[in-house]
């Protein structure tokens, strides 16, 4: 059985939880609990392209507000 996070053929969901952190998720798996739907399901690669446009800031929310305070 291949790894279907890596399917260059399956349509991936890109998820973000409340970290502002995100995720290639299969379409075809239920989104676990704490990740909503950023961008619908579409190929690996759009969706990788998706993901490097809006993750510019890989550090945590909750980091970027402590160093803030």
């Amino acid at each position: 059985m291949s790894n279907p996070f890596e399917d260059a053929d399956t349509l991936y969901l890109v998820l973000v939880n409340d970290e502002g952190q995100y995720s290639l998720w299969p379409a075809d798996i239920t989104v676990p609990a704490g990740w909503l739907t950023a961008h619908d399901a579409d190929s690996r690669s759009n969706s990788l392209e998706y993901v490097e446009a809006q993750w510019t800031d890989m550090r945590p929310k909750s980091l970027v507000r402590a160093e803030r305070a």
